[in-house]
């Protein structure tokens, strides 16, 4: 009988934490974009484009990646409300992460806006009409996401802290290398 794996694999990993961090990158890109004016503020959105599609792509990858590989089941005395709350959150994670840039293309398309990937090649616009109204309602719903992924990255942190501080379940362990597994 195989021992039961306490740590996700490389990939796994460099798929969550390089998802993670483009994630932070996206909110630094829209803070930058909201303090400047004129032809900077443009190219943070350009840059912000670029790297929401990316995340879509690295997401679709780690969704194939997940249902190939399934998450290592959470300890067995974890609660199942809390169970349940990470199975949603998770859930959610990924629901956001493809609607999100999805939603953010299908704007740029409805207004008409080229969307450069990284200044190497255009991105194909989506046959989505409507102008600026159409953009304006999707960019409300883009944005109304965004504060939602922003809570749910509060909720997955304090998850986090709370299983390695309180529990001491070796949770954390399974996604942060640097940290010593518990007896």
């Amino acid at each position: 009988m195989a021992e039961p794996r306490n740590r996700y694999s490389t990939v796994s990993l460099v798929l969550h934490w390089l998802i993670a961090a483009l994630v932070v990158t996206q909110i630094a890109l829209i803070a930058a974009h909201e303090a400047t004016e004129g032809p900077i503020s443009r190219e943070f959105v350009t840059l912000h484009k670029s790297v929401g599609l990316s995340i879509l792509m690295l997401t679709l990858v780690r969704l194939g990646w997940r249902i190939a590989n399934p998450a290592i089941p959470l300890p067995v005395a974890m609660p199942r409300w809390q169970k349940l709350l990470a199975r949603t959150n998770h859930v959610l994670f990924y629901v956001l992460l493809l609607a999100m840039p999805l939603v953010g293309w299908a704007a740029s398309s409805a207004a008409g806006r080229d969307i450069v990937w990284f200044g190497l090649f255009e991105w194909p616009l989506l046959p989505i009409s409507g102008g600026r109204e159409t953009a304006g309602q999707l960019m409300d719903l883009h944005e109304a996401a965004a504060k939602l992924l922003i809570f749910l990255v509060v909720l997955h942190i304090a998850g986090a802290l709370k299983h390695q501080f309180l529990d001491r379940d070796n949770v954390l362990h399974r996604m942060i290398p640097l940290i010593p597994r518990r007896p």
